[in-house]
């Protein structure tokens, strides 16, 4: 493929591939408008599960946004709004995409890049992946859409050396302050997030759908059980999902869900 973004599609797993391996897929505006198309077209795509996103060489996940076009994109206050907004969007429309998704990171994962994983349910890296935030090295700042995802993936205090230092951080110490939730050696990252991927496809799309909508509720502050709440517990009561998972338990077999 020669586009610098794409969707690609087998069986039940989607993957939205970032494709620019000779700037270390570094994000261009084009690709920040992208993405809500494309995570609109998998949305309607009744045959995927779970999407996967990666970089397409195997090399890099995200070097961050392409610093020789932020010359253009700032170039005034009306073309700064209208690339920042472009960026929020994407992440935003990443972070409330009704599919399962999974960040599969290699190599440079770097400011908005790493916002682009942060707004992905999980994180899955291999002995390659390094990370940073580096806004406060030119003079900018991380959104507050994006730096509340990183508080809730590392905590406040991790959050704050992050972005006060802008350090890179290695795969190692992002496992350990929960920046990626698994770390896989080189070679081994794809074939396990794959099968990961597969295993939550197999499952009730239903099922999984409304358990990531229930830890969004519970992360924008619910306490109690909300009228949208009830109603995705009485969704799944009567959806064929349900029906179909209770007559394969009873009769000893795999189920078969149709998302129904």
């Amino acid at each position: 493929m020669s586009e610098p973004i794409y969707l690609q599609r087998e069986g039940a797993l989607g993957a939205l591939v970032l494709n620019r391996p000779g700037k270390k897929n570094a994000l261009t505006l084009s690709m920040w408008q992208a993405i809500p198309r494309l995570l609109d077209s998998a949305e309607s795509d009744a045959a995927l599960r779970v999407l996967i996103l990666r970089g397409g060489d195997g090399q890099s996940f995200a070097s961050g946004s392409d610093i020789g076009e932020l010359g253009q994109v700032y170039a005034s206050a009306a073309t700064a709004r209208d690339y920042d907004r472009a960026l929020e969007r994407a992440q935003r429309r990443l972070a409330e995409v009704a599919l399962p998704t999974v960040a599969l990171i290699q190599g440079p994962c770097m400011g908005g890049g790493c916002g682009l994983a942060l707004a992905c349910d999980l994180r899955f890296a291999d002995e390659t992946a390094r990370f940073a935030i580096p806004p406060a090295r030119l003079g900018l700042v991380f959104s507050v859409a994006g730096t509340r995802r990183l508080v809730e993936a590392v905590g406040a205090s991790a959050a704050r050396d992050l972005l006060y230092s802008a350090r890179t951080v290695s795969a190692e110490e992002a496992l350990r302050i929960r920046l990626v939730d698994r770390l896989f050696p080189a070679g081994e990252l794809l074939r396990e997030t794959r099968a990961y991927a597969e295993r939550v496809a197999a499952l009730s799309p239903g099922s999984v759908r409304a358990a990531k909508r229930m830890v969004r509720l519970i992360l924008d502050g619910a306490a109690d059980d909300s009228p949208e709440a009830m109603a995705l517990f009485s969704a799944a009561r009567e959806s064929g999902d349900f029906h179909e998972g209770r007559a394969a338990f009873l009769e000893r077999r795999p189920p078969r869900f149709s998302g129904d």
